[in-house]
């Protein structure tokens, strides 16, 4: 596959931005030409920080394995990942409750964000803590990066 054409340019792909789907939702810019697919999500201040490839976090709140999807909600609201069913080691992650961490790539951000899995991880024995870190985590790096 073109696994290795993506791990063998790395400069071409920024590495994944944490975000909440909130931002997503509030997020403009869509797929501008200069920069492909992707939105500029924005961080208060008049800051802002274009974004294609992200990670985030919430609890699964319905799987549809049919349509190879799952529907996540995080603290800000929910938001959908697209190609699970493909995921290697993602089987643990499609069970409603689980709470799972999802790196992917932004495919729509409205009426809702709808991301492209690339990877997922079972989060659900940490939930507790992984939930109360995450908005800090969050905040910490785009504050960083902006």
């Amino acid at each position: 596959g073109n696994e290795n054409a993506v791990a063998s340019c790395p400069s071409t792909r920024p590495p994944p931005v944490k975000v909440l789907s909130g931002q997503l939702r509030a997020a403009g810019n869509w797929g501008t030409a200069d920069s492909g697919a992707g939105c500029v999500i924005r961080l208060g201040r008049g800051r802002s920080l274009p974004v294609s490839l992200v990670w985030m976090q919430g609890t699964v709140l319905e799987v549809q394995q049919d349509r190879d999807t799952v529907l996540l909600m995080d603290e800000t609201g929910t938001f959908v990942v697209q190609g699970v069913n493909n995921i290697p080691k993602g089987k643990p992650c499609l069970s409603q409750g689980k709470y799972v961490m999802v790196m992917g790539i932004i495919q729509a951000v409205s009426p809702e964000p709808v991301i492209r899995a690339v990877k997922m991880a079972d989060l659900s024995e940490l939930a507790a803590l992984h939930r109360r870190m995450w908005k800090l985590e969050v905040d910490d790096l785009q504050q960083v990066l902006a």
